[in-house]
Protein backbone atom coordinates (compact mmCIF):
# COMPACT_ATOMS: atom_id res chain seq x y z
CA UNK A 1 0.00 0.00 0.00
CA UNK A 2 1.41 3.14 -1.06
CA UNK A 3 1.58 6.04 1.48
CA UNK A 4 -0.58 8.83 0.19
CA UNK A 5 1.27 11.57 2.24
CA UNK A 6 5.19 12.13 2.25
CA UNK A 7 7.60 14.09 4.60
CA UNK A 8 8.39 16.20 1.18
CA UNK A 9 6.45 15.87 -1.99
CA UNK A 10 10.09 14.99 -3.62
CA UNK A 11 9.85 11.92 -1.70
CA UNK A 12 7.37 10.36 -3.49
CA UNK A 13 9.78 10.47 -7.02
CA UNK A 14 11.09 6.53 -6.38
CA UNK A 15 7.06 5.56 -6.00
CA UNK A 16 6.24 7.26 -8.80
CA UNK A 17 8.76 6.16 -10.84
CA UNK A 18 8.00 2.32 -9.66
CA UNK A 19 4.16 2.89 -10.70
CA UNK A 20 4.30 4.71 -14.02
CA UNK A 21 8.30 4.57 -15.23
CA UNK A 22 10.49 7.21 -16.70
CA UNK A 23 8.19 9.11 -18.26
CA UNK A 24 6.43 12.32 -18.34
CA UNK A 25 2.90 11.36 -17.31
CA UNK A 26 1.29 13.74 -20.12
CA UNK A 27 3.01 13.55 -23.26
CA UNK A 28 4.67 10.66 -22.39
CA UNK A 29 8.46 11.41 -23.40
CA UNK A 30 11.08 8.90 -22.08
CA UNK A 31 12.89 11.37 -19.14
CA UNK A 32 16.72 10.96 -19.19
CA UNK A 33 17.26 12.36 -15.74
CA UNK A 34 14.96 12.71 -12.48
CA UNK A 35 11.57 13.27 -13.73
CA UNK A 36 9.62 16.28 -12.04
CA UNK A 37 7.26 15.61 -9.57
CA UNK A 38 4.20 17.56 -11.28
CA UNK A 39 1.33 18.89 -8.67
CA UNK A 40 -2.16 18.55 -10.56
CA UNK A 41 -3.62 21.29 -7.73
CA UNK A 42 -0.07 23.37 -8.05
CA UNK A 43 1.41 23.56 -4.65
CA UNK A 44 1.31 27.44 -4.58
CA UNK A 45 -2.27 27.59 -5.36
CA UNK A 46 -3.41 24.25 -3.16
CA UNK A 47 -0.47 23.81 -0.37
CA UNK A 48 -2.75 20.99 1.27
CA UNK A 49 -2.44 19.21 -1.33
CA UNK A 50 1.23 19.48 -1.75
CA UNK A 51 2.43 16.14 -0.55
CA UNK A 52 -0.87 13.94 -1.67
CA UNK A 53 -0.44 11.20 -3.52
CA UNK A 54 -3.75 11.78 -5.24
CA UNK A 55 -1.79 14.84 -6.31
CA UNK A 56 1.39 14.20 -7.85
CA UNK A 57 2.43 12.59 -11.08
CA UNK A 58 4.98 12.86 -12.99
CA UNK A 59 6.59 15.44 -15.72
CA UNK A 60 8.96 16.59 -18.50
CA UNK A 61 10.45 20.02 -18.11
CA UNK A 62 8.09 21.65 -20.85
CA UNK A 63 4.83 19.75 -20.26
CA UNK A 64 5.31 21.18 -16.11
CA UNK A 65 6.73 24.68 -17.53
CA UNK A 66 3.75 24.99 -19.97
CA UNK A 67 1.24 23.70 -17.20
CA UNK A 68 2.76 25.63 -14.24
CA UNK A 69 0.44 27.40 -11.40
CA UNK A 70 -3.08 26.56 -13.92
CA UNK A 71 -5.65 26.76 -11.72
CA UNK A 72 -7.37 23.24 -11.83
CA UNK A 73 -11.16 22.32 -11.40
CA UNK A 74 -9.84 18.13 -11.75
CA UNK A 75 -13.60 17.65 -13.65
CA UNK A 76 -12.59 20.07 -16.72
CA UNK A 77 -9.76 17.82 -17.79
CA UNK A 78 -9.09 14.11 -18.34
CA UNK A 79 -5.68 12.88 -16.29
CA UNK A 80 -3.44 9.65 -17.24
CA UNK A 81 -3.60 8.17 -13.85
CA UNK A 82 -7.69 7.98 -13.86
CA UNK A 83 -8.95 8.41 -17.44
CA UNK A 84 -8.12 6.18 -20.27
CA UNK A 85 -6.88 8.83 -22.57
CA UNK A 86 -6.25 6.31 -25.06
CA UNK A 87 -9.14 7.22 -26.18
CA UNK A 88 -9.34 10.66 -26.06
CA UNK A 89 -6.42 12.12 -27.33
CA UNK A 90 -5.27 10.96 -31.28
CA UNK A 91 -1.45 10.55 -32.35
CA UNK A 92 -0.33 10.57 -36.25
CA UNK A 93 2.15 11.11 -38.71
CA UNK A 94 4.28 14.08 -38.50
CA UNK A 95 3.72 13.90 -34.42
CA UNK A 96 1.07 15.24 -34.71
CA UNK A 97 -1.25 15.18 -31.58
CA UNK A 98 -5.44 16.14 -31.65
CA UNK A 99 -8.51 14.92 -29.93
CA UNK A 100 -9.59 11.75 -31.03
CA UNK A 101 -12.29 11.60 -33.78
CA UNK A 102 -15.75 10.02 -32.25
CA UNK A 103 -15.74 11.04 -28.76
CA UNK A 104 -19.03 12.45 -27.06
CA UNK A 105 -18.91 16.62 -27.53
CA UNK A 106 -18.15 16.98 -23.69
CA UNK A 107 -15.50 14.89 -23.49
CA UNK A 108 -13.73 15.53 -26.49
CA UNK A 109 -14.25 19.62 -25.00
CA UNK A 110 -12.35 17.79 -21.81
CA UNK A 111 -9.67 16.24 -24.14
CA UNK A 112 -8.90 19.12 -25.52
CA UNK A 113 -8.62 21.34 -22.31
CA UNK A 114 -5.92 18.64 -21.35
CA UNK A 115 -3.83 18.71 -24.83
CA UNK A 116 -4.04 22.39 -24.12
CA UNK A 117 -3.14 22.24 -20.68
CA UNK A 118 0.59 21.02 -21.44
CA UNK A 119 0.38 22.42 -24.66
CA UNK A 120 1.39 18.18 -26.41
CA UNK A 121 -0.06 19.34 -29.93
CA UNK A 122 2.35 22.58 -30.48
CA UNK A 123 4.06 21.64 -33.17
CA UNK A 124 6.34 24.63 -36.04
CA UNK A 125 3.83 26.10 -37.82
CA UNK A 126 0.89 25.79 -35.55
CA UNK A 127 -1.16 28.03 -33.80
CA UNK A 128 1.21 27.72 -30.79
CA UNK A 129 4.75 26.84 -31.93
CA UNK A 130 6.90 24.97 -29.50
CA UNK A 131 9.98 27.14 -27.96
CA UNK A 132 13.42 26.33 -29.03
CA UNK A 133 13.73 24.15 -25.33
CA UNK A 134 10.95 22.43 -26.11
CA UNK A 135 11.69 19.33 -28.22
CA UNK A 136 8.74 16.92 -27.39
CA UNK A 137 7.02 17.45 -31.14
CA UNK A 138 10.87 16.85 -32.76
CA UNK A 139 11.42 13.62 -30.14
CA UNK A 140 7.64 12.69 -30.96
CA UNK A 141 7.78 12.40 -34.43
CA UNK A 142 11.21 10.83 -34.24
CA UNK A 143 9.60 7.99 -32.38
CA UNK A 144 6.89 7.55 -35.14
CA UNK A 145 9.18 7.33 -38.02
CA UNK A 146 11.37 4.75 -36.07
CA UNK A 147 8.01 2.63 -34.91
CA UNK A 148 7.29 2.75 -38.65
CA UNK A 149 10.53 1.40 -39.49
CA UNK A 150 10.31 -0.91 -37.08
CA UNK A 151 6.86 -2.31 -38.08
CA UNK A 152 8.87 -3.15 -41.49
CA UNK A 153 11.75 -4.69 -40.25
CA UNK A 154 8.60 -6.78 -38.41
CA UNK A 155 7.24 -7.23 -41.50
CA UNK A 156 10.69 -8.62 -43.64
CA UNK A 157 11.30 -10.74 -40.47
CA UNK A 158 9.40 -11.41 -37.47
CA UNK A 159 10.41 -13.01 -34.96
CA UNK A 160 9.92 -13.59 -31.30
CA UNK A 161 13.21 -11.95 -30.59
CA UNK A 162 12.60 -9.30 -33.21
CA UNK A 163 9.69 -8.36 -30.89
CA UNK A 164 11.35 -8.30 -28.32
CA UNK A 165 13.64 -5.84 -29.61
CA UNK A 166 10.99 -3.69 -30.94
CA UNK A 167 9.45 -3.29 -27.61
CA UNK A 168 13.04 -2.97 -25.94
CA UNK A 169 13.49 -0.03 -28.43
CA UNK A 170 10.02 1.58 -27.14
CA UNK A 171 10.55 1.58 -23.65
CA UNK A 172 14.06 3.46 -24.46
CA UNK A 173 12.12 5.93 -26.88
CA UNK A 174 9.10 6.23 -25.05
CA UNK A 175 5.55 8.01 -26.31
CA UNK A 176 3.87 4.57 -25.79
CA UNK A 177 0.75 6.18 -27.80
CA UNK A 178 2.63 6.70 -30.52
CA UNK A 179 3.75 2.52 -30.43
CA UNK A 180 0.66 1.58 -30.23
CA UNK A 181 -0.49 3.56 -33.10
CA UNK A 182 1.33 2.22 -35.50
CA UNK A 183 1.06 -1.31 -34.28
CA UNK A 184 -3.01 -0.70 -34.23
CA UNK A 185 -3.25 -3.82 -36.49
CA UNK A 186 -0.82 -6.33 -34.65
CA UNK A 187 -2.25 -7.71 -31.51
CA UNK A 188 0.42 -9.29 -30.39
CA UNK A 189 2.54 -6.10 -30.42
CA UNK A 190 0.07 -4.39 -28.42
CA UNK A 191 -0.23 -6.51 -25.80
CA UNK A 192 4.19 -6.61 -25.50
CA UNK A 193 3.57 -2.79 -25.22
CA UNK A 194 1.10 -2.85 -22.71
CA UNK A 195 2.96 -5.59 -20.51
CA UNK A 196 6.11 -3.67 -21.06
CA UNK A 197 5.08 0.55 -19.78
CA UNK A 198 4.65 0.64 -16.24
CA UNK A 199 1.45 1.91 -15.02
CA UNK A 200 -0.66 0.78 -18.60
CA UNK A 201 -4.01 -0.67 -17.13
CA UNK A 202 -4.84 -3.65 -18.92
CA UNK A 203 -8.73 -3.03 -17.63
CA UNK A 204 -8.26 -0.36 -20.19
CA UNK A 205 -8.57 -2.63 -23.16
CA UNK A 206 -11.29 -5.23 -24.19
CA UNK A 207 -10.11 -8.98 -25.52
CA UNK A 208 -8.88 -6.96 -28.91
CA UNK A 209 -6.54 -4.77 -26.74
CA UNK A 210 -9.35 -2.06 -28.00
CA UNK A 211 -9.52 0.65 -25.86
CA UNK A 212 -12.27 0.54 -22.84
CA UNK A 213 -13.71 3.07 -20.49
CA UNK A 214 -11.51 3.00 -17.13
CA UNK A 215 -12.77 1.56 -14.61
CA UNK A 216 -14.12 4.25 -12.13
CA UNK A 217 -12.83 7.29 -14.61
CA UNK A 218 -14.98 9.37 -16.65
CA UNK A 219 -13.50 8.28 -19.72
Amino acid sequence: MLPIDFKEYGDARPHLTGRLGYYCSYCELRIANQPAVEHIHPKSLRPEFERMWCNLLLACASCNAIKGATSINVTDYLWPDQDNTARAIAYAEGGVVAVASGLPAAHAVRAGRTIELVGIDRIPGGKTAPSPSDQRWSLRRMAWDEACEAKARLGRCDSADMRATIVALARATGFWSVWMTVFTEDQDMRRRLIDAFPGTSIACFDEQLRPLPRPAGAL
